[in-house]
């Protein structure tokens, strides 16, 4: 019989590492636990389902690329790798932005509100 091999993580950067914690946290704030969480973070990232669910529970954290490509979808995970990278400053020019995108697809909405109107014959 032949030992089992290949299905175990690697020990460095699991549970016990705050920022593990801090991204699963960040993850379920956006994404929730569902099984369609775990497949939206597959199809980000290209990782496996068990990686994934991993991620999810904060068993062990996504390193380097995964991270990156993690924070690039995730303005919850942006922020967190900023906040444990003690770059707090930084989370104000990325929070600003995110409020000015949606202000501007506010005022998009608004506008197609309005032409409706119009269109429908009702005043201004």
């Amino acid at each position: 019989m032949f030992r089992k091999t290949g299905n175990r993580f690697p020990r460095g950067l699991g549970a016990d590492e705050p920022y593990a914690v801090a991204i699963a946290d960040a993850l379920r704030t956006e994404l929730g636990e569902s099984h369609r969480a775990t497949k939206t973070l597959m199809r980000w990232t290209g990782a496996s389902d068990r990686t994934a669910k991993n991620w999810l529970t904060g068993s062990f954290g996504p390193s380097g690329e995964h991270l990156l490509m993690l924070a690039r979808e995730s303005d919850s995970v942006l922020a967190t790798v900023l906040a444990l990278a003690g770059r707090h400053q930084h989370l104000v020019g990325a929070e600003l932005l995110r409020i000015r995108q949606s202000l501007l697809s506010a005022l998009e909405l608004i506008d197609r509100l309005l032409n409706l109107d119009r269109a429908n014959g009702t005043p201004d």
